[in-house]
């Protein structure tokens, strides 16, 4: 980060803790784009990812007090957009459907396209996870939580994080596999 946005930054963060609504605007828009895909990376859709989007800048606003300047501030506000998606995945987690078993346990394979995939399409398929596999999936691949430590933040066994990764790998293969499938019939 350059002097001159340190400096801004600073402002803003030094007008947020006084409240002013226009210092939170300008934090809030600085910050949207990289907030924006963290959160939706542990949601069903854009819309979800823009609710916790938002309950995360609630966070960031109510507890800036707490954030240590020494430290980059980046950092500390991706760890409130994850933490604020994974309380948005707990809080949600009765109400997501089960998965059919024919789609959640398919068979591994070694198809791999994920380098000729851009972000975008990759997302919508990490997107279309089952809510436990995405959050396993994101915090291990993503975001490089141990197994251990997923499993302390989601509150399930090792073995559970360990499983909804391989499904989730599993699933991904296919979707990639079925996706390239479906390309190349458009063109046959």
């Amino acid at each position: 980060m350059s002097e001159t946005e340190g400096k801004e930054l600073d402002q803003m963060l030094r007008g947020c803790l006084k409240q002013d609504r226009e210092a939170q605007r300008k934090l809030y828009k600085h910050f949207f784009g990289y907030a924006l895909s963290i959160c939706a990376r542990y949601s069903q859709n854009l819309e979800e990812a823009k609710e916790v989007l938002n309950d995360g800048f609630m966070k960031v606003f109510t507890r800036l007090r707490q954030y240590d300047p020494h430290k980059p501030f980046k950092l500390w506000l991706r760890r409130i957009m994850i933490n604020t998606a994974l309380d948005n995945y707990r809080h949600n987690l009765r109400t997501y459907h089960l998965q059919n078993l024919e789609t959640a346990e398919p068979e591994a394979d070694p198809y791999d396209v994920v380098q000729q995939i851009n972000y975008e399409y990759l997302i919508s398929l990490v997107q279309r996870l089952s809510p436990a596999y995405r959050a396993v999936f994101n915090l291990f691949v993503l975001d490089g939580y141990n197994h251990e430590e997923i499993s302390r933040m989601l509150s399930i066994s090792v073995g559970t994080s360990k499983s909804n990764l391989a499904k989730a790998r599993a699933n991904l293969r296919e979707a990639l596999k079925k996706s390239r499938i479906e390309e190349y019939k458009q063109y046959v």
